[in-house]
């Protein structure tokens, strides 16, 4: 089930973060968009109409006539011809409504249509107007615009190399949308297992899978049996995301010296580590070990509850490899 959030994540890129009515297409078919070498001007139309909120043609076809039919692309275009960048400016800049400089606004022509998104910082490194556009560029376009729509887009990063694009704004994105749709699943998952004190979120470094108020045994680092079975649930999960490498944190409350609540976290995160490789989920070698003590608290240390959400091991998937 976890497996096809890889699949999910740019429609929770458009749907989730940017907050606008945007793509009715599934996963599979941006997916698919993603591996396009050349789009298409009817690819390009059928894209851009939806995610302008201006009209859902699913054939590619139909969307380059629509398109077309109000001078948003040039009538010698074919619907299945690779598309420039300078005519797709076009397409952009009007089924956005967006407004340009004195030249734009006198011409409504490809060649303004490219400066204007230029200026705008929406087309960013070094490009030609003339060269086309792959599926991944075009929805970089498109992550712009209506990033642009919504407030300050961040500085564009330089490239030296002519076609080549600046992709950082839209890669983090991605990435935040990857890992917000696999938290999402994951939590779908432990509500549906019913496990307690289990909980999955975002941080800056993964999703990150929490087992507060983790109990092991008196004067000990091994885990008891009802911990076990709540971490042969989270090894399933992990599982299913078997190209990540993982980070095992042990933590622990205020309690006691600090340089015995340091060992006890670093301890109670080797033997959480330590069940997971007996389980199959990695080799040692695929997942590290913390032990932070009380240095990363989340809740109030001088109450009962607090410590409990305090006392927890992390299991995070992390999302750079090595």
């Amino acid at each position: 089930m976890l497996r096809k959030f890889n699949t999910l994540f740019l429609t929770v890129l458009f749907f989730g973060l940017l907050c606008a009515p945007l793509f009715g297409q599934t996963a599979a078919e941006l997916e698919e968009l993603l591996r396009v070498q050349a789009v298409s001007y009817g690819q390009a139309a059928r894209f851009v109409l939806e995610a302008a909120d201006v009209a859902s043609l699913r054939d590619p076809e139909q969307a380059h006539a629509y398109a077309v039919d109000r001078s948003w692309l040039p009538r010698r275009t074919a619907a299945a011809n690779p598309a420039r960048l300078d005519r797709i400016s076009l397409l952009l800049m009007q089924a956005f409504d967006l407004n340009g400089g004195m030249w734009y606004s006198l011409t409504r022509s490809s060649h303004h249509a490219y400066r204007e998104l230029v200026y705008q910082d929406i087309i960013q490194g070094r490009t030609d107007p003339a060269m086309t556009i792959s599926g991944e560029q075009l929805l970089f376009l498109i992550n712009r615009l209506l990033s642009f729509q919504e407030g300050p887009i961040s500085a564009p990063v330089e490239s030296d190399e002519p076609g080549e694009w600046a992709y950082s704004a839209a890669e983090w994105r991605m990435t935040r949308a990857r890992q917000l749709a696999l938290a999402e699943e994951i939590n779908a998952r432990l509500e549906t297992l019913a496990l307690a004190n289990v909980s999955a979120r975002v941080t800056d470094e993964g999703v990150t899978i929490s087992l507060s108020n983790v109990q092991f045994l008196a004067n000990s680092a091994e885990l008891t049996e009802a911990e076990k079975r709540k971490l042969g649930e989270i090894a399933q999960i992990l599982k299913t995301v078997p190209e990540r490498r993982i980070s095992v944190a042990g933590h622990t409350a205020q309690t006691g010296p600090e340089q015995n609540r340091v060992r006890a976290s670093r301890e109670h995160a080797q033997a959480a580590a330590n069940y997971l490789v007996y389980l199959g989920v990695r080799g040692m070698d695929e997942i590290e070990v913390h032990g932070y003590g009380s240095r990363q608290s989340i809740a109030n240390n001088k109450t009962p509850e607090g410590i409990a959400l305090n006392q927890r091991v992390e299991f995070t998937i992390l999302d750079e490899q090595p």
